[in-house]
């Protein structure tokens, strides 16, 4: 049984995978992933659509995946860890369970999906990993966020490496300024330290342009060349510099 799994595929670019994949009529089932199950049956795919409920912070939640993994024993073919979430403050200010959060879920979670479904992937499998333009540089007030998005770059390419001789591809997927839920999410507790957003995306074009740069063997996805011209950027100015043109973009002295 050829399976793709997403997780994070409630809403933004987790569903927005789940429905492009869908279209390659690649696999038998498509397992979707998130907390919110009301959300995941709203999904409309041609494959069979398996939801999983599971709050990826939770460490049971491993465990029923695995449990799952051992009883259906599928081809993965695709892996999705879109599961993720920040915060916009200073980071003295944010609250221990959202420190402690982002890391649980958009570092701990990636990899440990990512150790189990491994088993259970064969040549030509492929693993996307959602990280941001984040990635590249630090971020203040979203300090946690785009740390861990600086590990999900790091562990994506070094695993791209890695799996070469098995013929399985990552690729990490970094997008600038994503037109999802997010940002109102990670500005819910304070709107004005993160407030300058120069460019939106679709998720749409974004999963197209990530698509698209997997089947090219690119172990990672930018789109937009106002966006890649900055990764060149932050490559070759000192990130202090970055950092204080950052700070006044969001109105910071």
């Amino acid at each position: 049984m050829k399976i793709a799994v997403v997780t994070g595929a409630s809403s933004g670019m987790g569903r927005e995978f789940a429905l492009q994949l869908d279209k390659t009529n690649h696999y038998d089932e498509i397992w979707v992933i998130a907390r919110r199950e009301d959300r995941l049956r709203q999904l409309k795919t041609r494959a069979k659509l398996r939801a999983l409920p599971m709050d990826l912070k939770e460490p049971t939640s491993y465990e029923t995946y695995r449990a799952l993994l051992e009883y259906a024993k599928p081809d993965i073919r695709t892996l999705v860890n879109a599961s993720g979430y920040g915060n916009f403050e200073p980071f003295a200010d944010s609250a221990l369970e959202d420190v402690t959060g982002i890391i649980d879920l958009n570092c701990k979670a990636l990899a440990v999906m990512t150790y189990l479904s491994l088993p259970h992937m064969h040549p030509g499998a492929e693993i996307i990993n959602i990280g941001s333009l984040s990635s590249f540089q630090p971020v203040p007030y979203m300090i946690s966020y785009a740390s861990s998005k600086a590990m999900v770059l790091s562990f994506t390419r070094g695993l791209n490496a890695e799996l070469k001789d098995r013929d399985i591809r990552a690729i990490a997927v970094c997008p600038g300024w994503v037109d999802t839920e997010f940002i109102g999410k990670a500005q819910a507790h304070n709107k004005t330290a993160v407030n300058y957003f120069n460019k939106m995306f679709t998720a749409e074009d974004v999963v197209k342009k990530a698509l698209k740069d997997l089947r090219r063997g690119k172990d990672v996805s930018v789109l937009g060349f106002g966006v890649r011209a900055q990764v060149l950027a932050v490559k070759l100015l000192p990130h202090r510099l970055v950092m204080k043109i950052w700070m006044k973009q969001q109105g910071h002295k």
